[in-house]
């Protein structure tokens, strides 16, 4: 099971109580950024690309515990930059293992066995590793030759010690779904508990404009890779977000589920959008003019995006909306080889030359120098 038992009721439980409550808009994850600072520079990641005075900034754990506090989500995912590069982060975990949060450190594990001696196992901790992919394609895509090798022995250590461990794997234009579902695999037998996937968002500050998925392109490939599936791969994702992706169903974005906290405050409207910033959580939800972002608004930065921290929040609240809903998500769970001709014939459409890297120039020497301070 990809879930425990135990998370799944809180969850479920957390979010039938703000049904009854009447609660239209409430959050489900908390994304938290303790810090934009990274020992990698990834050609499709626009969180790096702050001055240096901002990425020597972190949040303190009493900041953290306060926005966790705050927000009241069961869930926090805490992606960055890469949060095993926080000074405090073994405090900061600790502190919300205390508070029954269920954590997802999202790491590139780069430093994984190196500072796994700070954590405990737990229910309630989760590493979740950044893997795009097979070894090439993933090297490419984070830009780092042997960065595979070490993210999957750093996995196997945590697995050893009995942690529970998640991978992230976010696609671009150009991926092959023959080898994404190699890919798959090979994950199941490493042993993580799930995986967990999401089409690239176009951040306008990626050093890699040209890769980004349109809708159309993203449905696609997610048909290839999802139909036909194997009963041994487990996704920590909702099923319906997986028939989102495959365009078997549609949903308007729900950008207050997953909120964002980082050194600037309260983020609006969203994890990938910056367009201003809140002191509290309940001003962000009170000043944000919501009708202006999702497919549906027109916005031009929402038009090709199918990101989890947008549309995951909305497949759940689907489940539980109606009897309709809940029944998808049972048949989603207990159905989930979803066959289809079609699919296995673009399995086997010819696929372009994997890209070159495109690096940033002095990546390597700040990414050195930040994770020295």
């Amino acid at each position: 099971m990809p879930v425990p038992v135990s998370q799944m009721w809180t969850v479920a439980s957390y979010v039938l109580g703000q049904k009854l409550a009447g609660r239209k808009q409430y959050p489900l994850v908390l994304m938290l950024e303790p810090l934009f600072r990274c020992n990698l520079a990834c050609a499709g990641c626009g969180k790096i690309q702050y001055p240096a005075h901002i990425l020597k900034k972190d949040l303190s754990p009493e900041d953290c515990f306060r926005a966790v506090e705050e927000c009241g989500a069961p869930m926090v995912s805490i992606p960055g930059g890469e949060p095993l590069m926080h000074p405090r982060i073994g405090e900061i975990i600790e502190g919300l293992v205390a508070r029954k949060k269920y954590i997802y450190l999202c790491t590139n594990a780069l430093l994984l066995k190196e500072k796994i001696d700070l954590f405990k196992p737990s229910k309630y901790l989760t590493f979740s590793v950044h893997l795009d992919g097979q070894r090439e394609e993933h090297d490419l895509a984070v830009c780092r030759e042997g960065g595979y090798d070490i993210a999957v022995d750093a996995v196997k250590e945590a697995l050893r010690r009995g942690f529970r461990v998640t991978t992230n794997t976010t696609l671009f234009d150009g991926a092959n779904p023959k080898s994404v579902r190699a890919f798959f695999d090979e994950m199941m037998e490493l042993g993580v508990e799930g995986m967990m996937l999401s089409p690239g968002y176009s951040y306008d500050k990626a050093p890699d404009q040209k890769h980004f998925l349109g809708r159309a392109k993203t449905r696609r490939m997610f048909r290839a890779i999802l139909s036909n599936r194997k009963s041994s791969w487990r996704f920590n994702l909702s099923p319906l977000f997986l028939e989102f992706l495959m365009g078997k169903k549609t949903y308007p974005c729900t950008p207050w589920g997953m909120p964002t906290y980082n050194v600037f405050g309260w983020q609006k409207p969203c994890y990938l959008l910056q367009d201003g910033y809140a002191d509290t959580f309940a001003e962000m939800l009170a000043t944000t003019e919501w009708s202006n972002y999702g497919t549906e608004s027109g916005n031009p930065a929402c038009a090709n995006c199918m990101v989890h921290s947008g549309y995951e929040a909305s497949a759940v609240n689907a489940t539980f909306s109606s009897l309709s809903g809940f029944l998808a998500t049972v048949k989603g769970t207990l159905f989930s080889s979803y066959p289809d001709k079609e699919a296995l014939r673009l399995l086997e459409e010819p696929v372009a030359a994997v890209h070159p890297l495109v690096q940033i120039e002095g990546a390597e020497s700040r990414s050195l120098q930040e994770t020295g301070a």
